[in-house]
């Protein structure tokens, strides 16, 4: 019989809204049960915090997990050897929205769950666009411009690239972006990649600044730039707006 690879990529099947019971305990996830939030986008524009992954669940029904790292760690006691796992989980939708996540446990399976739970309640959209001087496409295929994230002693420097390049990236790097929906690009590192987790923290902290690097209005249709799976526009919801203002 064969064995199962725990780090194989898994596919969430699609859940409707109405098939998920849930009973919420937080504001955000109130406000979604009512309907006045249906996105993903309007779920992170309110700044309430995400601290129940069924909000994930419900507002991004097509979500995939990536088991990135498994590291068993043993510590000798007076009853003897105790052995734990250690889980570095990314979730993502393929389509402008990534989380990563970290669980500890004494199974592997159990332990995987958690960090797919701790993943979607670190999940962030990204922009993607056309940035590359060799393409100009308009089409959102990579990163907008460069980048540089940094965990632990790797730092990893995103750049854009031209459509049909593919992912010129290491294998933890190739496995988050392409959960997040990027389908071309150049990766530059420095440091010691081997150590699994610290090079996808350092890609994970690329992508976040990426979301928070101001841009010009003249530059977002110039290079075709899309926040998560949405254009970046100004959102004059009422509804929206009101919650902000009660933060």
């Amino acid at each position: 019989m064969a064995k199962k690879n725990p780090r194989q990529r898994r596919s969430a099947a699609p859940k409707e809204t109405s098939s998920i019971e849930w009973n919420p305990k937080t504001k955000l996830g109130r406000l979604i049960q009512e309907k006045k939030i249906t996105t993903m986008k309007e779920a992170l524009e309110t700044g309430l915090p995400i601290r129940e992954p069924e909000i994930i669940d419900i507002l991004l029904t097509e979500t995939q997990d990536e088991v990135i790292d498994v590291n068993m760690v043993q510590r000798m006691t007076d009853s003897g050897r105790r052995v734990r796992f250690v889980i570095t989980v990314a979730v993502g939708n393929n389509d402008g929205y990534i989380g990563l996540g970290q669980a500890k446990g004494k199974e592997v399976g159990s332990s995987i769950r958690k960090a797919i739970d701790n993943a979607k309640l670190n999940i962030m959209e990204i922009r993607r666009g056309c940035g590359s001087w060799e393409c100009g496409c308009g089409n959102p295929h990579t990163v907008p411009y460069a980048i540089k994230g940094k965990s632990g002693s790797v730092e990893i420097t995103l750049k854009p690239a031209p459509q049909g390049i593919g992912l010129a990236t290491g294998d933890v790097a190739k496995k988050i972006l392409k959960l997040a929906g990027v389908k071309d690009c150049w990766a530059f590192t420095n440091g010691k990649t081997k150590t699994t987790v610290n090079y996808a923290k350092a890609v994970f902290n690329a992508l976040k600044i990426n979301t928070q690097m101001r841009v010009m209005k003249n530059e977002i249709h110039k290079i075709g730039i899309l926040s998560g799976s949405e254009e970046i526009l100004n959102n004059n919801d009422p509804e929206i707006t009101k919650i902000k203002e009660e933060n």
